[in-house]
């Protein structure tokens, strides 16, 4: 690999060879290529396409005394876009000429918000697509010190296992419908989507009824991402969603986490200010820019 170059490959354990250091040295950032990589990885082949390979990147710190060292990465799985660590302008112009030159074809890239648009003017300079910035803006927070609700909804969590598959599988069916993902959530599906691999919480009224939810990828980096959390919007403002998301904190720093990161819809005052009593705080804000 030549000192400043991006170099591509289509094997994730080479890239996770080269790569895996850098994307650990900043794991919040890092959270997207190290929480795809590490699932494709588990899953092995076309867990994410119709046999595409997937391809990532990575750049070589610039200078003969330094080279190697790798500076910025990205990854493209089959039928998605492009996921970056943070690029400047220069290296987001380098990575797109060196894509579209390849003939490469992106519906979107998503990464945080300088990234992620730095890239897609340099995508439509390069290929003449037009970048359309996502309606949905996502804030990306890291857990500081956790300050549970006091006091808290009545009720208690409750870990859900394999025993609860049906209940889980419902659950993100919701979750999924009411974020607008266009996933089918179901037995036949479920292996395949990126709901599987993680542990949920629910938390149930003190009569047994389930009110809320909220799920965690496993730890990654000595990082662990809470992602899903869902309450119906009938049962709303009572406090269940705070509840088991300080559950599902609770049990990731007890599980040995360093660090502990969501994301939040920007357009959702509610849930952000929610996460920030728990007491995460804003990191970055991340943009998905979609190409025509």
């Amino acid at each position: 690999m030549l000192p400043g170059d991006w170099h591509l490959t289509e094997d994730v354990d080479d890239f996770l060879a080269r790569a895996g250091d850098f994307l650990r040295s900043r794991p919040g950032l890092h959270v997207m290529p190290l929480t795809w990589t590490a699932r494709l990885r588990a899953r092995r082949a076309d867990a994410f396409g119709d046999g595409e390979a997937p391809l990532f990147g990575m750049l070589d710190r610039a200078g003969q005394d330094r080279a190697g060292e790798i500076r910025a990465a990205f990854f493209r799985l089959p039928s998605r876009g492009l996921g970056a660590t943070p690029l400047t302008v220069e290296q987001a112009d380098a990575l797109a000429a060196r894509l579209a030159a390849l003939g490469h074809r992106l519906p979107y890239v998503s990464a945080d918000h300088r990234t992620a648009t730095a890239f897609a003017e340099a995508w439509q300079r390069h290929t003449g697509a037009t970048p359309n910035l996502r309606g949905t803006r996502l804030r990306l927070y890291r857990l500081g010190t956790l300050t549970p609700p006091e006091p808290p909804p009545a009720g208690r969590g409750r870990v859900l296992g394999e025993q609860d598959l049906d209940h889980v599988m419902f659950w993100c069916g919701e979750f999924a419908k009411a974020v607008g993902e266009a996933v089918v959530v179901d037995a036949g599906s479920w292996a395949g989507t990126r709901f599987a691999d993680k542990r949920y919480t629910l938390w149930e009224t003190p009569d047994g009824t389930p009110v809320s939810i909220a799920g965690m990828n496993p730890m990654i980096g000595g990082q662990i991402q809470v992602d899903v959390v869902h309450t119906p919007a009938r049962l709303r403002g009572r406090g269940y969603a705070g509840a088991v998301t300080a559950e599902v904190s609770r049990a990731a720093l007890a599980a040995g986490a360093r660090e502990v990161v969501l994301f939040a819809d920007l357009s959702n005052p509610t849930s952000n200010a929610l996460y920030q009593r728990l007491g995460y705080r804003s990191l970055a804000d991340w943009a998905v820019y979609d190409f025509s």
